[in-house]
């Protein structure tokens, strides 16, 4: 893959690319990265890339003409027409899925805007993209730029020892990673937790989902909610594989403890102490929000409700 970046400050940028694992990356050829100066295409005899704002106001505005040729001459290096991205606070938000996606382009040209901004004309030509890293202005578009470059650049095979040292950092899965923990054991009386001194591997994983999940909860909850949302729909998609379930149902969502998920499983629990009418549907929960099983209720009695089980996935870990 190939990074262009045409901007006003191309030492900037190399100074920052040509360090740690970009850098290597760039060394052992995973991946290619170049800084372009726009100044150098400007027709401008004083070498001006600026002008007043047409109808007032404070600031300049970059022109089209030299952003112009210095993308296109770009363009001219690359195999096949690399996509052309506009760092701009009015862009879309870059998130891990967007780095994702613009990892699997054989080329890109990341264009740094400064001052007011840039002629729209000239934006509107290249069909550029245009991409925020966050609601807040910076004083141009090298930061962002470098910050989508790094980003892209671990994605790209051989950069990275092996993907299991992206695949579960933060953010890459849609939950934010899970605590880490180094030498010594115990410092200013906080202890490791006990489970990562263990050496069993299962219990390790199994304990790193479960904080992950809740590190998630407590500090991102719109990214736990969109979590949660999408392992529900894709287990009542796998629910109606098995089992026929009318199209308009509603399903309430019930958590339970570890214990009582354990005996609905083994078929010990017929009656939970729930609302419901009869004939409707809930699903069946941890704490944690993890969808486990579907009943439906089947009796109503005084405090408790009868159910009958109507799906339980074999990969159920409990």
């Amino acid at each position: 893959m190939r990074i262009d970046i045409a901007t006003l400050f191309p030492e900037m940028c190399e100074r920052v690319f040509n360090e740690s694992i970009v850098g290597r990356g760039i060394k052992n050829g995973f991946i290619e990265i170049y800084a372009h100066n726009i100044r150098s295409y400007t027709e401008n005899k004083h070498r001006n890339v600026d002008d007043k704002a047409f109808g007032g106001g404070t600031g300049m505005v970059m022109q089209a003409q030299p952003i112009y040729d210095c993308i296109k001459a770009i363009s001219a290096q690359h195999k096949f027409p690399p996509r052309v991205i506009y760092l701009s606070p009015q862009g879309e938000t870059l998130t891990q899925n967007k780095v994702r996606e613009l990892a699997k382009e054989s080329g890109l040209i990341l264009l740094c805007g400064h001052y007011e901004g840039v002629d729209e004309r000239v934006l509107e030509e290249l069909n550029a993209e245009e991409i925020s890293v966050g609601d807040y202005v910076l004083t141009g578009g090298e930061l962002p730029a470098l910050i989508l470059t790094d980003a892209i650049t671990r994605l790209q095979p051989g950069v990275l020892p092996n993907e299991d040292a992206y695949s579960i950092e933060s953010h890459f899965g849609g939950l934010l990673e899970y605590p880490q923990y180094s030498r010594p054991e115990v410092w200013r009386g906080r202890k490791v937790p006990e489970i990562l001194l263990s050496g069993d591997h299962k219990q390790v994983m199994e304990w790193r989902e479960k904080m992950s999940l809740e590190v998630t909860k407590r500090k991102r909850p719109d990214l736990y909610e969109a979590h949660i949302n999408r392992l529900t729909e894709r287990f009542i998609v796998d629910l109606r594989s098995v089992a026929e379930v009318p199209d308009d149902t509603e399903f309430a969502k019930i958590p339970l403890s570890e214990e009582d998920l354990r005996l609905v499983k083994r078929g010990k629990v017929r009656c939970l102490e729930i609302d419901g009418d009869i004939g409707s549907y809930a699903i069946l929960t941890d704490f944690l929000g993890i969808p486990k099983f579907v009943i439906v209720i089947t009796k109503k009695l005084e405090h408790f409700v009868q159910f009958r089980l109507v799906y339980k996935p074999r990969n159920n870990s409990l």
